[in-house]
């Protein structure tokens, strides 16, 4: 799938060449992520999704830092990107990584309208875009192996709305800043009420993206969310076999 230039050059003028780490990361699929990078930098910006300011960083700080956590997502998996917005960490994951399934939750209509756009205009046969809040949907969305997010919220709310989507012994991986260890420190009671085993803190992208993406990793036990969550599974379940 090869696309031209679209975007017109009024609009997308700012949008920097993309690098030579770009064709390396998206290989087959770069024209794709080109076209992506051009969506943001006109409909993402018009629509508010993204500030006019991100536009020149838009391939290292976003598209690139979001692209490399793929070095530490398992294949084959299926994965939930909670709080998905323009669609990071979401689309470019997408983007290099086929044998993934991937739903793309987002509570808000306007960019949830956007997301479904760029599924169907990159051919992106294996994702699908759920609007609704992650703490509603519980019972309506199958578990999955990994839980992403970036950006959304601080690491103990955040788990609170992504850990009881995880199936048992899956893991959560969180795009953060230079505070990951110190979020960790702080979210610990938090996380283990949730069911969570070990949380950590790894670095992606070495020899792509300066300084590298900081990922948190959360796992799980057998009972992702906690004794909570445990009780308000089975009462979905319950509900969900009565309306068969």
């Amino acid at each position: 799938m090869r696309y031209g230039r679209t975007v017109p050059v009024s609009e997308a003028e700012e949008l920097p060449p993309a690098p030579q780490e770009a064709h390396t990361v998206f290989g087959e699929f770069f024209p794709e992520a080109v076209r992506y990078a051009e969506l943001l930098a006109d409909a993402g910006v018009k629509r508010g999704l993204i500030g006019p300011r991100e536009v020149p960083r838009l391939w290292e700080r976003h598209l690139l830092n979001c692209a490399v956590l793929s070095e530490v997502v398992p294949e084959g998996v299926t994965v939930c990107d909670v709080g998905s917005g323009a669609g990071l960490p979401g689309i470019p994951l997408a983007l290099v990584r086929p044998d993934l399934k991937i739903t793309l939750l987002e509570p808000l209509l306007r960019r949830t309208n956007f997301l479904q756009e760029v599924v169907e205009l990159l051919g992106l046969d294996h994702v699908t875009v759920v609007r609704g809040r992650a703490e509603e949907m519980l019972g309506k969305l199958t578990p999955v192996h990994v839980v992403t997010a970036r950006a959304v919220a601080p690491l103990d709310r955040l788990a609170g709305w992504g850990v009881p989507l995880l199936r048992p012994y899956g893991e959560m991986l969180a795009l953060k800043g230079d505070t990951a260890e110190e979020e960790i420190q702080s979210a610990r009671a938090a996380l283990s009420k949730l069911g969570v085993v070990r949380a950590s803190v790894l670095q992606v992208g070495e020899g792509i993206v300066d300084p590298m993406s900081t990922v948190v990793r959360v796992e799980v036990g057998e009972s992702p969310g906690g004794v909570r969550f445990a009780a308000k599974r089975a009462k979905a379940a319950r509900t969900s076999r009565r309306r068969r």
